[in-house]
């Protein structure tokens, strides 16, 4: 662990609503930016009208997501570092640990993107789908792996910016990267007619600008500070603290979406237009899961404050305050997708087939956010108190849960089976976790 002293008004700190909704807020509305994100790619290909075109693009998105979201402690662990080094004060332990993770960013991107031909290969045979959807597959994952360094990069730049509570700047760069990414995806996936690649080059190019515009903010915030020496940057303690920590968020991450490739690849097994209209659902699904994060967000930077301070008022009050958000914006968005689902599909895609199988699972999709926001707070908490190893072994447990639930359900109830055994993976994620957090917060701040 990088050292650094606790100053008297470091510990004195307190978590109110307020504190949790400056933070939450406006990174709920930036989180909304990357689902919507993906109903706009789906509906600018959806207006193709080929269930093809939008299968394929649903397995990319997926072969994408399996590989970047496995690198995601490259935000959550950053941020829980960032904000225990906030919690203590050490304003060059916070450069150490953003510096770190770049350097794990520009490597890791780089082996991505020379590996990216071999990934689509991998993700064709995974999905085993027709040769339409591999085809459109291959073109979206190819060109989109090209953004690997960019988008690491990009992870290290939030995670340092939500390590430190400052939402509203973790608000104005995500407006910048979905926004650019956005518009050129009308303009290229859509007015210039490129379809699956036109979405694809529209994400590079989004994801470029958005890394430059972060590492310029990070960068001259720093130089107004003092130097980092090289023995803070090279702390052989502290980088293998952040390996260890990374490990574990990577195996929590992969097995997450290992359980949502299984969840699609099922659903491919229905049949094409099984598969299209879970597609747009999982969209619904992610809407509801980023609006939950907006709070777990909040827990990770004051639960990880907390603990850098190790003041455990201010962390028992984060548990309790981002809990009680949480449950109520849940219930609000189960409430949302279930008057207004059908309507939200019929603008998702043309074709007819698509509609009519989404509208009979809309219901299944509408309760995730009900049945997940536990897990997603849970984990934020976990995240922030860097308790790593447990949030690792929870998710392992709630994998096994769900693949034997998948096993059981979906062959005696079709894809309502599918959709219960998603279910049943939340609920276990959010009590495993709940379950062991007293005699955490007891060993952490005795």
């Amino acid at each position: 662990m990088d050292k650094g002293a606790i100053p008297a008004d470091a510990r004195a700190f307190s978590v109110t609503n307020r504190s949790v909704l400056a933070i939450a807020v406006p990174m709920t509305l930036a989180y909304l930016t990357t689902p919507l994100l993906g109903l706009v790619d789906t509906a600018v290909v959806g207006q193709f009208g080929d269930a093809a075109l939008l299968g394929g693009l649903a397995a990319g998105a997926l072969a994408f997501d399996v590989v970047f979201t496995t690198f995601n402690f490259l935000r959550s662990g950053t941020t829980g570092l960032v904000a225990q080094a906030f919690g203590r004060g050490d304003a060059l332990g916070e450069q150490a640990v953003f510096w770190r993770a770049v350097l794990i960013a520009v490597v890791a991107g780089i082996v991505l993107a020379a590996l990216s031909p071999l990934i689509a290969v991998g993700g064709q045979w995974f999905m085993d789908a027709g040769p339409r959807v591999s085809e459109a597959m291959g073109v979206y994952v190819r060109i989109r792996l090209l953004a690997a360094p960019f988008s690491l990069i990009n992870y290290a730049v939030l995670g340092y910016v939500l390590g430190r509570g400052e939402g509203g700047l973790g608000l104005v760069l995500q407006l910048v990267l979905n926004g650019i990414n956005i518009a050129l995806c009308f303009l290229l996936g859509l007015e210039l007619g490129w379809g699956v690649s036109g979405v694809a080059w529209a994400t590079v190019t989004g994801e470029f600008l958005a890394m430059l515009l972060g590492l310029a903010i990070v960068v001259r915030r720093f130089r107004s500070s003092p130097p980092l020496p090289r023995h803070r940057l090279l702390d052989m303690s502290a980088f293998l603290r952040m390996l260890s920590l990374n490990r574990d968020i990577m195996i929590r991450s992969f097995s997450l979406l290992a359980a949502f490739a299984l969840f699609t690849r099922q659903g491919a097994q229905f049949g094409t237009v099984t598969l299209a209209a879970n597609a747009v659902l999982m969209n619904f699904f992610l809407v509801a899961g980023y609006f939950l994060d907006g709070f777990a967000t909040a827990a990770e930077q004051l639960a990880g404050r907390a603990i850098g301070a190790r003041a455990v008022q201010p962390f028992r009050q984060a548990v309790r305050l981002t809990l009680f958000w949480g449950f109520g914006l849940a219930g609000g968005a189960t409430l949302v997708l279930l008057l207004a689902g059908t309507n939200l599909v019929a603008v998702v895609t043309t074709s007819q087939e698509v509609r009519a199988a989404a509208d009979v699972y809309l219901p299944w999709a509408a309760f995730t956010a009900l049945s997940g926001v536990l897990a997603f707070q849970m984990d934020g908490v976990f995240i922030g108190a860097t308790w790593s190893r447990d949030m690792r072994n929870m998710m392992l447990l709630s994998f096994l849960v769900f693949t034997a639930a998948l096993m059981t359900l979906a062959p005696a109830f079709g894809n309502h089976g599918l959709w219960a055994a998603l279910h049943v993976f939340l609920l276990v994620r959010g009590l495993s976790l709940l379950t062991i957090l007293r005699l955490r917060i007891q060993t952490a701040f005795s």
